[in-house]
């Protein structure tokens, strides 16, 4: 029975993009805005803080006192409108070290997220948070060194700017690459690199192709990727599990169905993201690097 010291799990909280989209006709693949946690080693990482985050919270409530590391792709709404709604962050004893990088207009991800609970917008201030808060200004390329654990981090192609991250610990390596936009012509290489040899890839697949290139509603420029292109990037990365994430909030759960019927059948080792997924990756004593890949908590 291994211990969560030697478990290295990847648990979805939240997997739309743009607008949460709770409703009957999202029940399956679940309505919450990006938030994804990473135990490595026993350490927490949680991966962006959309409505998923509020719901992570709710859970950690039992887990009291709580450190995590906290990393943010980038602050548009979508990815940190759940942090208001953190429980954990206004509890005293708990600690969170948050990482961002700084916007192109200069601003910290400290002052991002202070400025989105100010008046008008919010009642209560960031300050009222009686977690240890602790802030760090993450250049771009900059490795995060948590004990074994190492988490790199490149610019994807995003209006405003956001970046993906890889986790990696131990021979294992998943890759969180959401809110990115492929080129037509060429293969982005800092989106090849997060994902070289990955055991996971997430990716933005918020489009279909057709989609994407629509005559009638082009979706090019908008800062986002097609399933179509998640296979692309797996096969040419060499990765073992694709999972297709950043559900567009008009992509109901049949949709979902039917794409990851199409996306199987391009990458048999690929799965759509839905809230309460959990997928495990065990390196093996026996074998140099080798991983194996559970998926458990599944909702129906």
């Amino acid at each position: 029975m291994s211990s969560m010291k030697d478990l290295f799990t990847i648990h979805f909280w939240g997997v739309r993009g743009s607008i949460a989209c709770p409703g009957p006709e999202t029940v399956r693949y679940g309505g919450n805005t990006p938030c994804v946690e990473m135990r490595v080693g026993g350490e927490r990482l949680i991966f962006d803080g959309g409505t998923g985050l509020r719901v992570l919270g709710q859970s950690l409530l039992s887990q009291m006192p709580v450190e995590a590391y906290m990393f943010f792709t980038h602050s548009h709404w979508d990815h940190i409108q759940g942090f208001p709604f953190f429980v954990p962050a206004f509890i005293k004893g708990n600690c969170f070290h948050i990482h961002g990088t700084v916007a192109p207009n200069g601003s910290t991800i400290e002052q991002r997220l202070r400025d989105q609970m100010l008046h008008p917008n919010f009642p209560v201030p960031l300050q009222i948070m009686g977690a240890d808060l602790k802030f760090y200004d993450l250049p771009i390329g900059q490795k995060v060194q948590i004990g074994e654990i190492t988490v790199e981090n490149a610019l994807l192609n995003h209006p405003g700017e956001a970046v993906g991250y890889r986790v990696n610990w131990r021979g294992c390596a998943a890759a969180y690459v959401t809110d990115t936009e492929h080129s037509p012509t060429r293969m982005d290489e800092k989106v090849l690199w997060l994902a070289r040899n990955a055991d996971v890839l997430i990716y933005d697949a918020t489009y279909t192709d057709e989609e994407y290139d629509s005559p009638k509603s082009s979706k090019v420029g908008w800062g986002h990727s097609t399933w179509q292109e998640a296979v692309k990037v797996a096969r040419a990365a060499n990765v073992k599990k694709l999972v297709i994430f950043h559900h567009d909030p008009l992509h109901n759960d049949d949709f979902l169905d039917r794409i990851g019927e199409q996306v199987a059948q391009e990458f048999p080792e690929a799965m759509m993201a839905r809230e309460g997924l959990s997928i495990q990756l065990v390196p093996q004593n026996h074998l140099p690097n080798a991983i194996a890949v559970q998926e458990a908590g599944v909702s129906a």
